[in-house]
């Protein structure tokens, strides 16, 4: 709630605090064995909620860092690669997400792809760490952690938000509006291939502080 701006998030994050308030309230009961009339559970649930709505800050303050963003290069049996086409801008990646709070990286990505395609998955390596920046993402500084993932079932299930359709594709075969594939594409089919060289990191550069 601290970060969006988007008003039907924090109607969503709100009604999360009215879960949490129910169970708070439905605990405190218990532990005092009373049988308070409804109202007045109501009113020690809007309490736990407007007490909690009012601790919350404008973002984190402080240093600022880069955001982590999580994603997945999962290969199947033949050596194909899954791919999902983004619904907001029709552009075809691999499966990744922003990294949550509570999980793993690699949780996150095993999460992401059942999310975003229906298929099981097992995280099996990282592959690298990328900067966003020296990729020509812009908007603000991110990481991304790269992960190697083979698949083990589900069924191809695009998620009704977030994506447009997903698919299984050969590496001469990938969707022409695919995101980056220059630069990922050798590194994704050769862990696919079975290869298990170190993870990567962007190099240091020879200026590396700016004046």
């Amino acid at each position: 709630m601290a970060f969006t701006e988007n008003l039907y998030e924090r109607e969503r994050y709100e009604e999360v605090l009215h879960v949490a308030g129910d169970i708070k309230a439905a605990a405190r009961e218990l532990e005092a064995e009373s049988n308070a009339d409804a109202a007045a559970v109501q009113r020690e649930i809007d309490h736990f909620v407007g007490e909690w709505i009012d601790s919350i800050g404008e973002g984190v303050p402080g240093y600022v860092t880069p955001k982590t963003a999580v994603g997945a290069i999962v290969g199947n049996a033949d050596g194909e690669i899954l791919l999902v086409q983004r619904k907001d801008s029709g552009i075809w990646l691999y499966p990744t997400g922003w990294a949550d709070v509570g999980y793993s990286p690699a949780e996150v990505a095993v999460k992401e792809v059942s999310e975003e395609t229906g298929i099981k998955c097992d995280a099996e390596r990282l592959l690298g760490v990328v900067d966003g920046q020296r990729m020509g993402f812009s908007r603000f500084g991110m990481y991304m952690l790269l992960f190697h993932c083979t698949a083990t079932g589900g069924d191809l299930v695009p998620h009704p938000l977030e994506t447009a359709d997903v698919g299984w594709f050969g590496r001469e075969a990938l969707p022409e509006a695919t995101a980056g594939a220059q630069w990922w594409g050798p590194m994704a089919f050769a862990a696919i291939d079975g290869d298990t060289s170190d993870a990567t990191f962007d190099p240091v550069r020879t200026d590396i502080w700016r004046s």
